[in-house]
């Protein structure tokens, strides 16, 4: 396994570097600028609090192509009545907050610990890091956020605290951005994912999209 120096900022190249796991490397820290490097390497963190930092290519990689997206005749009907608004970049830290004490099948906690928000936040501040909101009455009630590198966007986390407002904020950014986002990192399966488009391919094919990007 390799450890990563806290000093040093690197990372092995995923290109070369195959782990049957997917998990690349361990340590290092979450400053913003190793996060930025990281999701430009094609690495993501994932781990518990309780762990030490871990970081992740796995090979296949769960993503969505824009133009492939499936809005089912329901989440037609709640974009197209209007039910939520949506905005864009209005409250970073309080998605990211919510994406950490949301509610998730099969899971006892979260990844989603301070020193991760401070570097997010940073990020954001930085014109790196994006998030989208769902609102209804003015109460912010779902959204998600990422990292975005050049044409790729690396979503990260989605809340609801409503039926589905993380879902029609998803289809509605998607379809606004489907011109510029190339492709949308999804990362892991996930069944919600799967049910609006996402796919598998290869970890090769989105290393070689990643590196055609400008950042």
């Amino acid at each position: 396994m390799i450890w990563l120096d806290t000093e040093e900022i690197s990372f092995p190249d995923p290109e070369l570097h195959h782990p049957d796991s997917g998990l690349m490397a361990i340590g290092g820290d979450l400053r913003p600028e190793r996060l930025w490097f990281a999701y430009q390497t094609g690495l993501f963190p994932w781990y518990n609090e309780e762990e030490e930092i871990l970081w992740w290519c796995p090979d296949p990689r769960f993503v969505l192509f824009p133009d492939e997206i499936k809005i089912s005749k329901s989440m037609k009907k709640i974009l197209r009545d209007e039910v939520f608004e949506f905005t864009e970049n209005k409250c970073f830290e309080e998605v990211i907050r919510n994406c950490k004490t949301a509610e998730r099948k099969g899971q006892d906690g979260t990844w989603i610990n301070e020193d991760l928000i401070e570097s997010f936040v940073k990020l954001h501040h930085y014109g790196k890091a994006k998030s989208f909101e769902a609102w209804q009455n003015g109460v912010l009630v779902g959204g998600f956020y990422g990292v975005q590198v050049g044409n790729v966007f690396c979503g990260e986390s989605m809340f609801s605290k409503v039926s589905n407002a993380s879902k029609a904020t998803f289809i509605h950014f998607t379809e606004h951005y489907q011109k510029e986002w190339q492709l949308i990192d999804c990362q892991i399966y996930s069944e919600h994912l799967e049910s609006l488009g996402a796919r598998m391919i290869s970890k090769k094919d989105y290393l070689t999209i990643l590196k055609q990007q400008k950042p």
